[in-house]
């Protein structure tokens, strides 16, 4: 796996997009070669070559953003085609609003347009079955041998079972514990840790995953340098699973692994220039949006008893509290009765216009404020009501190592994991907030935010 905006991401999906750019690159020159009178002049001259490339990327944003590359398998070609035409629908709208307004540069031919999404529609199609049949199976995959049976390493085995384009392969595990078979079921145990040197040479594995939940007297660290001298990748089971899961495993954590850590804890430069850029989103974010508030503050004025803006206490940068501020999408005086409760699917307390600020985050626009008075950044973990708080860290280890941050609007546990209201989801959320905490910095933040507009347009994970 490659490592590009601080995040793992598989080879073969790298692959995959960038033989889709030179497939769509083909299919759009290929048609302006049909249907233009000199397509050497056209392309050229007349930065037809330009036009193409705009279209090409409006392509592969709307294939990005309809999930193409979260993983090259689909249930079936139908599915396939479905999506592909959803996303050259949308090209054709853009194209048709950029001819409205004369900018002509960005316009292609019509039947260019015509033929080149045919082409794309024909070729993507049977591109997407051979890569995800003979292509995937060509890219074999790195052989894995853990040592240990950890909760971390079994979650780690299902998933690269679930996720080819890992590529990687687990081989099994050594553990001569009794349970270990039932923890890791669907994975041959090939012996004991003393049977370490017979298990590598018969079946060469490219790295060793160390995952044992207690170590003493058990981590043969001789054997294991004399390997890594051999040439095979030796490997901690926590850095393994921060690569396949984007999160840092709270479960097999130990406090020594976070204090003598180089990559954990924000560095000062890298926060001082989170917060420039964070201060000018958020001038600029307020000046574009700001007509949109407008309307929003009316519509929930006029469609529900209360205030405009909902203001509720929550823990900041250091454990300091600070108002956060949203438009309001319950009715007023929702948690009279219960007191402080976590918002549920299909809450009731949330007012149907509620339902669809949540939906589409437009109830979040007013913490831009909150930015521009430095008590939060556009990314960063979301702040928590203290009454929560306090439970929370009581219960879940490492939890007040999310304040040693600013607080965002959007972040990295937002992205990749559903609205939380039980322990459980809080203690994943952590994990992502960790992940993102350890790896902090500027393409990171952009990735997000990239990521969050793809979230709001489907509106995924509000509640």
């Amino acid at each position: 796996m490659i490592r590009l905006f601080k995040v793992s991401v598989p080879g073969s999906i790298l692959a995959l997009i960038a033989s889709e750019t030179v497939l769509l690159f083909c299919c759009y020159v290929l048609a302006v070669s049909l249907t233009v009178e000199a397509p050497d002049v056209y392309l050229m001259d007349e930065n037809g070559l330009w036009t193409v490339t705009f279209v090409v990327l409006s392509v592969l944003i709307g294939m990005y953003l309809a999930d193409f590359y979260e993983d090259y398998r689909f249930r079936s070609r139908l599915e396939l085609v479905q999506r592909l035409c959803m996303v050259l629908g949308s090209t054709f709208l853009l194209q048709a609003l950029f001819n409205y307004s004369r900018s002509g540069i960005l316009v292609l031919p019509k039947w260019s347009m015509l033929y080149g999404s045919a082409f794309t529609m024909v070729s993507v199609t049977a591109w997407r079955m051979f890569f995800s049949g003979a292509v995937s199976k060509a890219m074999g995959g790195r052989k894995l041998l853990f040592l240990g049976s950890s909760e971390a390493v079994a979650e780690m085995i299902h998933a690269i079972r679930q996720k080819p384009e890992l590529g990687l392969r687990p081989l099994g595990f050594l553990d001569g514990s009794p349970d270990a078979v039932d923890k890791l079921s669907g994975s041959p145990r090939l012996g004991s840790i003393g049977d370490l040197d017979r298990v590598v040479t018969e079946l060469r594995p490219d790295s060793i995953i160390v995952g044992l939940t207690d170590r003493r007297g058990r981590l043969p660290l001789d054997r294991l340098l004399d390997l890594r001298l051999s040439g095979i990748h030796v490997e901690d089971a926590a850095f393994t699973y921060q690569n396949i899961f984007h999160r840092v495993s709270t479960r097999d954590l130990r406090p020594s692994e976070l204090i003598f850590s180089a990559e954990l804890g924000p560095n000062r430069q890298k926060m001082a220039l989170q917060s420039v850029y964070s201060l000018l989103i958020a001038v600029v974010g307020i000046v574009v949006t700001l007509p949109l508030m407008a309307v929003l503050a009316i519509l929930v004025k006029i469609t529900s008893r209360g205030p405009v803006l909902f203001r509720q206490t929550r823990v900041g940068f250091k454990g300091q509290l600070f108002a956060v501020y949203k438009f309001r999408s319950m009715r007023q005086n929702a948690e009279m009765k219960t007191g402080p409760i976590w918002a549920t699917k299909d809450d009731p307390r949330v007012t149907p216009l509620g339902r669809w600020l949540r939906k589409l985050r437009l109830d979040e626009l007013p913490q831009l404020f909150n930015v521009l008075r430095g008590e939060m950044s556009v990314v960063g973990p979301r702040p928590e009501r203290p009454e929560f708080v306090t439970v929370l860290e009581e219960k879940i280890p490492y939890y007040r190592l999310r304040h040693c941050v600013k607080p965002g609007i959007t972040g990295w546990a937002q992205i990749n994991y559903r609205y939380s209201d039980t322990i459980e989801d809080s203690i994943i959320k952590l994990e992502y907030d960790l992940y993102y905490i350890k790896n902090l910095a500027w393409s990171l933040d952009a990735y997000i935010m990239f990521h969050t507009a793809k979230t709001m347009i489907f509106g995924r994970g509000a509640q």
